[in-house]
């Protein structure tokens, strides 16, 4: 299987499976089997999700970065609604500043990575 189709397949099953699981959930809430109210506040760990299904496989490398943004985003808004070790909004927006210094420093090593996928897919 060519590394583009692999990676639409797994794209395509994991938005599927998406879908199925936010389709079985909301139904269990209209049957009132599960309370769905407590269930949104776990929305950013899909984000988590999201990010690690774009770094995983073949990917170049800005499908990489952008997966580790989305995973780093999910994390600290799941934190931050959580008040998970006292985060808020207010407080912790500095990760961004330290998100974007450890991106700029990782970003050669990331692009020198993943460059030998690059040029293999402009060969095909």
């Amino acid at each position: 299987m060519k590394t583009e189709s692999s990676y639409e397949w797994r794209k395509q099953l994991m938005w599927g499976l998406v879908m199925v699981g936010a389709g079985v959930t909301l139904f269990l809430g209209q049957a009132d089997l599960i309370e769905v109210d407590h269930l949104w506040h776990y929305w950013p760990l899909l984000m988590v999700v999201f990010g690690i299904n774009k770094m995983i496989g073949y990917p170049t490398a800005k499908h990489f970065a952008s997966g580790l943004w989305s995973v780093f985003i999910g994390l600290w808004l799941f934190a931050t609604f959580e008040h998970m070790f006292g985060l808020t909004f207010w407080n912790s927006w500095p990760f961004f500043i330290i998100a974007g210094g450890v991106s700029m420093i990782i970003e050669p090593f990331i692009e020198r990575r993943f460059a030998p996928n690059e040029e293999h897919r402009n060969e095909k």
